[in-house]
């Protein structure tokens, strides 16, 4: 008990840096030994791979490894199994502390609703596109007689036509109609036979046809180089052509 008496300023020095000493290893012993020990500073967790499991599974498995989950977006794909995991965060092998959540993407049981795009009076090839952007499904592509070659003329659900902005769920099949580009007009086949072959050329763009193959072959007698001495198809009383076809000529020469 004398060491703790006071009787100089020495006494008095010495107790102050034994009280300093001891609150110096007070604090030193509580970050460096206390809170390690009751938080296991530096003890890690590997994280594992849960993505292709199912959310039903995660629980347990999770459990035994002192991990926990939470699900934090979803997507719709109809060749994954609804609930299956997609993507994790943190990914596996990472390094993280005991009861660490890992935030989770799992594909959606039910596909999401979207408003119908629309594809018509634009390319069947741009509609396509479209169609894939918006993970919807392009079904048959119906040719029908019109002259707006390529054109998307019609939009169909299941044989029924669906308007641009009609609810419509992800993944759904969509069915185009199409223009041929050579409408459903007819009129009589023209006859081009006898006539130079460029005014026979001119004549078929004014009907609306397209030239097909020009043949050459020896005139004949009577025949006059330059000019158009057969046609396919031929010309006649009951023959009809639509607009926009072909028609192969044979020229002498």
């Amino acid at each position: 008990m004398a060491f703790l008496t006071s009787n100089t300023p020495l006494d008095v020095v010495k107790h102050f840096v034994l009280i300093a000493v001891a609150g110096l290893l007070l604090v030193l012993g509580f970050f460096y030994v206390y809170l390690p020990m009751s938080t296991h500073h530096g003890e890690t967790i590997t994280v594992p791979k849960v993505t292709g499991m199912n959310v039903a599974d995660l629980e347990a498995y999770l459990d035994e490894r002192n991990l926990n989950y939470f699900v934090d977006d979803s997507s719709y794909s109809p060749n994954i199994r609804p609930f299956t995991v997609l993507v994790q965060d943190p990914a596996p092998g990472e390094k993280v502390k005991e009861g660490r959540k890992i935030y989770l993407q799992v594909s959606m049981k039910n596909p999401p609703v979207i408003k119908m795009p629309k594809l018509t009076d634009g390319s069947s090839k741009n509609a396509m596109l479209i169609l894939k952007s918006y993970d919807l499904v392009v079904g048959q592509i119906q040719l029908v007689p019109d002259l707006a070659s390529g054109a998307v003329l019609k939009q169909l659900v299941n044989g029924k036509e669906i308007a641009a902005g009609a609810p419509i769920a992800k993944g759904t099949k969509v069915d185009l109609v199409v223009g041929d580009g050579q409408g459903n007009q007819t009129f009589a086949v023209p006859n081009l036979i006898n006539m130079p072959e460029d005014e026979a050329i001119t004549l078929l763009v004014g009907q609306g046809l397209q030239k097909g193959e020009v043949f050459e072959q020896p005139a004949a007698d009577g025949q006059t180089p330059g000019t158009v001495v057969r046609q396919r198809p031929t010309p006649g009383p009951d023959a009809t052509i639509r607009m926009g076809q072909l028609v192969d000529i044979w020229v002498a020469k």
